[in-house]
């Protein structure tokens, strides 16, 4: 079973960033972007890798950011 755990602040974003855990982004709740990496992010915008040349842009406001554990 696996547990979703909500990324709101700049803290959430760092530990996910340095662990390299991989997320699932959601907009006006269907599923954009999943498994990807945080390479980037700032105030306004947050922006994903899940491949070599698949870079993705969210907008921070817009998406629902979530990371996905397993128990």
């Amino acid at each position: 079973m696996s547990i979703n755990r909500r990324l709101n602040t700049d803290s959430d974003f760092e530990e996910v960033m340095e662990q390299q855990q991989r997320i699932r982004v959601f907009q006006d709740n269907q599923l954009i972007d999943s498994s990807s990496l945080v390479v980037r992010f700032d105030d306004s915008v947050i922006v994903t890798q899940s491949g070599v040349s698949d870079i993705a842009y969210h907008n921070r406001k817009a998406c629902e950011f979530f990371l996905l554990r397993k128990r």
